[in-house]
Formats: structure tokens, C-alpha cells, sequence
């Protein structure tokens, strides 16, 4: 009697649980005790990184924010202010002795530093002053797309004339 009793539990839990097959990506589920079964077709979610807009926040990883220029880091420094100028973000504390740009767009502060790697070469790094990581990718790409269409310009003093 036991064995009947467990054996019909076993069966009953059976047919009520939904069974995952990953080769067809199908879902079996009872509709009833009898036995019949209905079949569902599961999507598998996927989220693909090039789909995602530019301007919707995302997880961004800290590679993303650092790049390498073979630039001098005074240079890569005006390069970075001209970026920020260019792009119409809002510049909140600058310090050239130290080699860093604080900055705002849309309410979030970023910090945008020039380090020396050598003499030819230096690293930018753009990462949000708030240490949160999900903000739109679209920052990170328009300041280093600016650096990197002006990357050979010659940077030179202006000097005013007057007459």
C-alpha cells in the first residue's frame, strides 16, 4: 500500500512539474492528471552589446574607460579639455598640474584624468565621480572619438595680438 501511495505521488509530481530540454529549447507541461501535455516554445533571451543605444545607461567595465594614446600627456591633457568642450559638457573643477577634468552630463559628474606612461605615450581614463558603473556608453564613445579624429593635430599656443 505504500508503494502505491509514493509511486502515485511520484507520478502525480512528475506530470505536474514543467520539463526543460535544452537541445529543442521546449517546454513540457501538463494540462491535466491524465497525461496530456501541451508543448511551448521558449525564447531564449540574448542581449547583444551593438543593439544597445548609446544613450540607454548600461553596465560599463572599467576597460572601456581607460584608453592609450601615444601622445604626450600635455597634449593628451588639451586634447581632453577640447573633447569635453566640444561635446557641450558641462566642466566643473579642472587641474592641469595634476592632469584631471571633473565633469557633468545629464546630473552625473564624471572625472577625466591624464596620466604620464612615458615620454611618448599617456593614458586617459574617464570614470563617473559617483563610482557607478551603469551610465549610457554614449559618453565614454564622444569624448574619445573627438581625441581620436583630432589625435595628429598640432597643439600650439595662441597668442593675441594687439594692435
Amino acid at each position: 500500500m505504500e508503494r502505491t501511495i509514493i509511486f502515485s505521488l511520484a507520478v502525480f509530481l512528475l506530470l505536474t512539474l514543467p520539463c526543460y530540454s535544452a537541445v529543442e529549447q521546449t517546454l513540457v507541461q501538463p494540462i491535466s492528471v491524465t497525461g496530456a501535455t501541451q508543448t511551448l516554445t521558449v525564447q531564449k533571451e540574448t542581449t547583444n552589446p551593438q543593439n544597445v543605444s548609446p544613450t540607454v545607461p548600461q553596465v560599463i567595465s572599467f576597460q572601456q574607460c581607460t584608453k592609450k594614446y601615444s601622445k604626450n600627456v600635455e597634449d593628451l591633457f588639451f586634447l581632453s579639455l577640447a573633447s569635453i568642450n566640444a561635446n557641450k559638457f558641462e566642466i566643473r573643477e579642472l587641474q592641469s598640474k595634476n592632469g584631471y577634468i571633473l565633469f557633468s552630463v545629464a546630473n552625473r559628474e564624471y572625472l577625466a584624468s591624464v596620466s604620464k606612461v612615458d615620454n611618448n605615450s599617456a593614458i586617459v581614463k574617464v570614470i563617473p565621480a559617483d563610482n557607478n558603473y551603469y551610465f549610457p556608453l554614449g559618453v565614454l564613445t564622444n569624448f574619445y572619438k573627438y581625441i581620436d579624429l583630432n589625435i595628429n593635430t598640432d597643439i600650439h599656443n595662441m597668442e593675441k595680438v594687439v594692435e
